[in-house]
């Protein structure tokens, strides 16, 4: 036997740093504090997190998401940019469960990685808690694991896990959209977590930096620009005109095309007017300098509509009206047609 054999070994010498472990949960914990809400009976640090039911619902249903945020992390290591990725995290969950008119109500987060930076993680742990607070939902629990080997140093991944709630006579399913329905669109705030293995194809063609001048800010702050959440200006809409909301679409992977037909019955489809908003510069540039055809940008990236929302006709004015007082960008997409039952429902531009 060597000597080195005989050496004791410690879980540190195997890449694993218990301490800084424990730093980080520190460092969580008062930005876990933060994001507290009616419910929370007990949250960090404990081995599950537990939660009250608010009282006033009769008949919750619980509606359960989980996402990640896809090859942007790509871009967050190579830039340096730890500190938004966790609201695009939280934000594709609960824009996610918002669609069928749930309430979020706590979050649960995933982080691994080869070696634990405490600044890094604690950087992107804030940018979940901030998610969190823009969601109105809170923080209670999470994972961080510190897997050597696993990852390269530098990098790690991460999901996240939201939980809200709903009244079963309140649940949007889409099943009374009709033809004459009306699609509203409220806009992104750029290409949120989605497309981007082809955003970074398109930024390798054109050899564009980070720190790059475009339309006034840097590309990095354009590129990194965090997903848009819109818990509470919908919930606020849910609330001042209950059942007028018949379906909504959160536009992700899929793009315009694909998400829209989610939320539509057999023999209906939607027809959408490709001129009825302002596509934003990311798009037209990843557009030409991608040389992307038409149909392909309407399937990948969201173009500027983050969410889908499908209205009557008579309540299209009094919404519209409502969530720009929020602070919301809303257009008028176009509308529901019929079409052959036997057809697949699609998104006609």
């Amino acid at each position: 036997m060597t000597e080195s054999a005989k050496t004791p070994l410690t879980y540190r010498d195997a890449g694993v740093d218990i301490d800084a472990g424990d730093a980080l949960v520190d460092r969580i914990k008062p930005l876990a504090a933060k994001t507290m809400r009616q419910g929370v009976m007990a949250g960090i640090g404990g081995f599950g997190a537990l939660f009250e039911l608010p009282k006033r619902y009769r008949e919750p249903v619980l509606v359960s998401g989980t996402d990640g945020v896809g090859t942007k992390l790509r871009l967050a290591f190579d830039w340096q940019r730890h500190d938004t990725v966790g609201i695009d995290l939280v934000a594709m969950s609960v824009n996610d469960i918002l669609v069928q008119g749930a309430e979020p109500l706590f979050f649960l987060d995933y982080f691994a990685c080869g070696r634990l930076s405490v600044e890094v993680a604690a950087s992107v742990v804030g940018g979940i808690a901030k998610g969190c607070e823009l969601a109105g939902c809170a923080l209670i629990g999470g994972e961080t694991a510190e897997m050597p080997g696993m990852y390269p140093d530098g990098e790690y991944d991460l999901a996240g896990f939201a939980v809200g709630a709903v009244e079963k006579s309140a649940i949007i399913n889409g099943l009374s959209i009709a033809p004459g329905d009306v699609l509203l669109g409220l806009a992104s705030s750029g290409a949120h977590s989605n497309g981007y293995s082809l955003l970074r194809q398109v930024l390798a063609r054109t050899k564009a930096k980070p720190d790059d001048t475009f339309e006034g800010q840097t590309l990095a702050d354009v590129v990194m620009a965090p997903t848009r959440i819109y818990v509470k200006d919908i919930l606020a809409a849910l609330t001042q005109f209950p059942g007028a909301i018949k379906g909504m679409a959160h536009i992700t992977g899929g793009g315009l095309l694909d998400n829209v037909p989610r939320i539509l019955q057999p023999g209906l489809q939607a027809q959408m007017h490709a001129s009825a908003w302002q596509m934003p510069a990311l798009f037209d540039w990843l557009r030409r300098e991608g040389r992307i055809d038409a149909q392909e940008m309407y399937r990948v990236f969201n173009c500027g509509i983050g969410m889908v929302l499908v209205v009557s006709g008579a309540d299209e004015n009094a919404i519209a009206d409502f969530l720009r007082q929020q602070g919301q960008t809303v257009s008028t997409l176009g509308q529901v047609i019929a079409c052959d039952a036997q057809t697949k429902s699609a998104v006609v531009l």
